[in-house]
């Protein structure tokens, strides 16, 4: 009889314990909670977003033996698009304002030329990994202006600019590929080349043909 009163007792204490917890703490809830977004949800989403970055220029076919052409360096910026079609498959146009061009060495002295473009890529864009893209497609590279430099060594010996908007529209093949940071920050990495020969005023080379390679950053908003 003792043993059960002594039983009895604890278990009162317990029930008046956690009758207590409940009645300061109050009542236990249950919360439900969505499961967390796969990768796929995340990828149905259209984004835009802004890019730049560097450009390593130069031309390919100039046909002159005369001199032989070397990089240079400009920049690229611009906005960029994300339309997802069916996974892994997005569009992604881009509008880009890009510099391009060469220098050679000639008999002359040192000749720069800069050419400035609106590029404009079509790109299919294959995500995959949920890290990894590849990207793929035309361009169509506008002419907007040009700067011809000649230098002996030492100083500039003369430079012209001209606008070259409405001359002719360039198409261009585009490869890369980018790496998302996380869902917003990206980096960019492309080869472009153009497809048909370049007649823009060139004082060196005639006929030729840019190929740039990029390097850059991207923002995406949603």
């Amino acid at each position: 009889m003792k043993k059960f009163t002594f039983f009895l007792a604890i278990c009162l204490l317990v029930a008046g314990s956690v009758s207590a917890q409940g009645y300061y703490y109050g009542p236990r809830r249950v919360v439900r909670r969505p499961p967390p977004r796969s990768h796929t949800d995340e990828f149905y989403r259209i984004r835009f977003g802004l890019t730049g970055g560097l450009n390593v220029a130069n031309t390919i076919n100039a046909y002159n033996n005369n001199y032989s052409t070397a990089a240079i360096a400009g920049f690229n910026a611009g906005l960029t698009m994300e339309i997802p079609l069916i996974y892994p498959l997005s569009f992604a146009p881009e509008a880009l304002y890009s510099q391009k061009g060469f220098a050679a060495g000639t008999p002359d002295g040192n000749y720069t030329q800069r050419t400035n473009y609106i590029d404009v890529p079509l790109l299919a864009k294959f995500k995959l990994s949920p890290t990894f893209n590849f990207l793929i497609g035309p361009q169509l590279a506008i002419p907007v202006s040009t700067t011809q430099t000649f230098d002996n060594g030492f100083n500039v010996t003369s430079e012209s600019s001209y606008n070259t908007y409405g001359q002719k529209t360039i198409l261009d093949g585009v490869v890369g590929v980018s790496f998302d940071f996380n869902p917003n920050v990206e980096l960019r990495v492309r080869y472009t080349v153009d497809m048909q020969q370049n007649q823009q005023n060139a004082s060196y080379g005639g006929d030729y043909r840019n190929q740039v390679w990029q390097i850059g950053l991207g923002i995406k908003f949603e």
